[in-house]
């Protein structure tokens, strides 16, 4: 992407933080580093994917944050090839945040610093707001690129049926988010899954879908 660099600055100008690194992965695209910060930052996004564990995998896993103030020191969690590696490297802290929204994932924040320490609540609230305008940010640019349906005339005979709009209601209630973005979710939700928009909104309409914050879907309509 051509601006990803443009998705590291504000966690760089807004955190006190050494260096950050957004990567994606799963569904709408295959793994791909879209930002760092620094030689360091891709190092630690390098690392984890090589070595296939680490705090990147655990906050996609869980969909939460990971933080690990001192690497020497990383319980409760368990990276033994991972943590031994990251040592031999400059970073002394690591703070993931998985870029989700509702059941869609999207990838990850992974921020670091050079010296041991947590971050403090304003950092972290900062941190989690950033990382959701970096998950709105990926989705269009990955959708503007791929989706099938960007001609504005078949837009248009979509919105015209009753089904899309009863279902762009339903994820705009869950999601807490403008009718736009509620129909963008869905969208990205059936091109990550090779499903129509109308399957999609029929999955949502019967319930197999939902787009609530820390729910997962289930069923045919869901993310697997």
């Amino acid at each position: 992407m051509d601006d990803g660099a443009e998705l590291c600055t504000p966690f760089l100008t807004q955190l006190s933080v050494s260096g950050a690194a957004v990567s994606m992965f799963g569904g709408a695209a295959s793994e791909t580093l879209v930002c760092a910060s620094d030689a360091l930052a891709a190092k630690l996004d390098e690392l984890q994917f090589d070595l296939g564990e680490g705090p990147r995998w655990e906050a996609l896993h869980t969909k939460l944050p990971v933080l690990v103030p001192d690497v020497r020191n990383s319980h409760p969690y368990s990276w033994p090839v991972f943590s031994k590696a990251v040592l031999e490297t400059e970073a002394a802290a690591l703070f993931v945040f998985p870029v989700t929204l509702g059941a869609l994932e999207l990838g990850v924040v992974e921020l670091h610093n050079t010296k041991p320490g947590s971050l403090s609540y304003a950092d972290y609230a900062t941190a989690s707001v950033l990382a959701s305008q970096t998950a709105w940010h990926l989705l269009r640019r990955v959708l503007s690129v791929n989706s099938p349906d960007t001609d504005p005339a078949v837009e248009a005979a979509l919105m015209s049926r009753r089904e899309i709009h009863q279902a762009t209601g339903m994820v705009l209630a869950q999601s807490g988010s403008s009718a736009a973005d509620a129909l963008l979710l869905m969208r990205a939700h059936a091109f990550a899954h090779a499903l129509t928009l109308r399957e999609t909104a029929e999955a949502v309409l019967q319930g197999r879908l939902s787009f609530a914050p820390g729910n997962d879907a289930h069923g045919s309509g869901g993310l697997q």
